[in-house]
């Protein structure tokens, strides 16, 4: 699984990599840890990206959720 971030442009190093580590899941203690900063730096970090707004787009390889299968059995339904 890959992730882009759409607006990053608009972020700041540190919250690009704060943003990165949330949006896949991380906790602030976690995320806090990883980077040596505190837990509130790391909300005050993700609320300024937030508000100055990006898209998160995640890119999975292939079908492991198995909803892609084949269309040829539309009339089976």
């Amino acid at each position: 699984m890959q992730i882009e971030i759409r607006g990053m442009e608009r972020l700041s190093f540190r919250e690009r990599q704060v943003v990165a580590l949330k949006e896949t899941g991380q906790s602030n203690d976690k995320v806090a840890k990883k980077l040596g900063l505190s837990a509130a730096t790391v909300a005050t970090l993700y609320n300024r990206a937030k508000n100055k707004g990006y898209q998160v787009v995640l890119v999975i390889s292939g079908d492991p959720l198995g909803v892609f299968g084949d269309d040829d059995e539309e009339g089976d339904a």
